[in-house]
């Protein structure tokens, strides 16, 4: 059968494509354009220790240095060029933790093309901290770590994992804690950024660094911003519904809601010295994020999702505890032991929201309309 004009194009691309694995060579350098020219316009390079003595001029007083930060679980040697909070932002942007709230509910279980997943909600917490934290000559690099990584400890379903999970662990399931504590352990991060992840919940003692403070804030007001503008999108709530304070002081878009925020937070520090938010605006968050809460996280289909959610991860945790061998490199583990309850707790707690619901059919046997409303397996 005769090949089409757009199969030849497409074999031509591809074809292009390939040839340019090699780059393009100059002298001793490769290229990878056949006409680059950029350069830095010197041949000096700034390292680690350059840039870690210019904060001590360039930050605020009170903003942690990086210099003598890099305090680990397990020692090791500094990176020649990037500073020890520069490395837990890249770890946990490259950690399987990070990527799995892709596929973690925000809201909505499980969200459509355009709606909020816990990773989009973790990207804009930190737009929202690094812009307060450059303002206030904080560390930004700090600051985008704790609030990549604030997420990271929450399960499947949504806060509706806390509340299926807090019945095997002691104390209750944190996902705060629990990120923290457990599942960013690997990463071997540093003790100030645990620290911001540990405590940015607002339930939580207060953060040992201004820049985790300011995720706390950056948190509440990305998830009340973003949270309302998908529950307007999926005809939950609509815009004139809102409180005439939020309307008033922040406006109706999130543009708006946002911007108003950064801006009471940045003006409130400037004129106190003490990381929070003027009181006008503060109260009108506040009224904001009584009317999600009202409207949105706790309404009928809210709860009943919950109620399913909490229902197929116990299940879960349920039958693997009695079963270590189905848990990933589990190996020596007793049936029922306290070790495979926590470990079977900690490969739930990581689950995405749709492999959770097949390992429910796959290992339950249960059948479609069992799982929470939303969840397209």
């Amino acid at each position: 059968m005769p090949r089409s004009d757009s199969d030849l194009e497409l074999t031509e691309r591809a074809e292009q494509w390939a040839a340019t694995m090699k780059g393009h060579t100059s002298g001793d350098l490769l290229l990878a354009h056949a006409d680059s020219w950029a350069g830095p316009g010197t041949n000096e390079v700034i390292e680690r220790r350059a840039r870690e003595d210019a904060e001590h001029t360039r930050l605020a007083p009170l903003a942690t240095r990086a210099s003598g930060a890099g305090d680990r679980a397990i020692d090791e040697e500094p990176d020649p060029y990037r500073t020890c909070f520069e490395r837990d932002r890249d770890r946990i942007l490259h950690a399987n933790a990070f990527r799995r709230l892709a596929g973690k509910t925000q809201v909505f279980v499980f969200p459509d093309d355009h709606q909020r997943t816990r990773l989009t909600h973790a990207l804009e917490v930190a737009q929202v901290a690094r812009s307060v934290s450059t303002a206030l000559g904080l560390n930004v690099p700090l600051t985008e770590a704790i609030a990549l990584g604030h997420d990271c400890g929450h399960g499947p379903g949504g806060h509706a994992s806390e509340d299926a999970l807090s019945i095997y662990v002691d104390g209750g399931y944190d996902h705060a804690v629990w990120g923290a504590n457990v599942t960013l352990v690997p990463l071997n991060l540093c003790d100030v950024t645990l620290d911001g992840i540990r405590n940015h919940s607002w339930s939580r003692p207060a953060p040992g660094t201004p820049e985790g403070e300011v995720v706390s804030w950056a948190d509440r007001i990305a998830y009340v911003c973003h949270d309302f503008e998908d529950a307007v999108a999926a005809g939950v709530v609509s815009v004139d519904m809102l409180p005439d304070v939020v309307v008033g002081r922040c406006g109706t878009t999130r543009s708006q809601q946002l911007g108003t925020f950064v801006r009471s937070m940045v003006q409130a520090t400037a004129e106190t010295g003490r990381i929070g938010m003027t009181r006008t605006v503060a109260e009108a968050l506040a009224e904001f994020r009584r009317f999600n809460y009202e409207h949105v996280y706790l309404r009928p289909a809210s709860r009943a999702q919950a109620d399913s959610v909490i229902d197929l991860l116990r299940a879960l945790v349920e039958h693997m505890v009695d079963r270590p061998n189905l848990l990933p490199d589990a190996h020596g583990l007793d049936a029922g032991s306290p070790e495979a309850l926590e470990a079977t707790v900690a490969y739930v707690a990581g689950m995405t929201d749709r492999f959770a619901c097949r390992q429910a059919m796959a290992m339950l046997g249960w059948s479609r309309d069992r799982l929470p409303v939303g969840i397209d397996t």
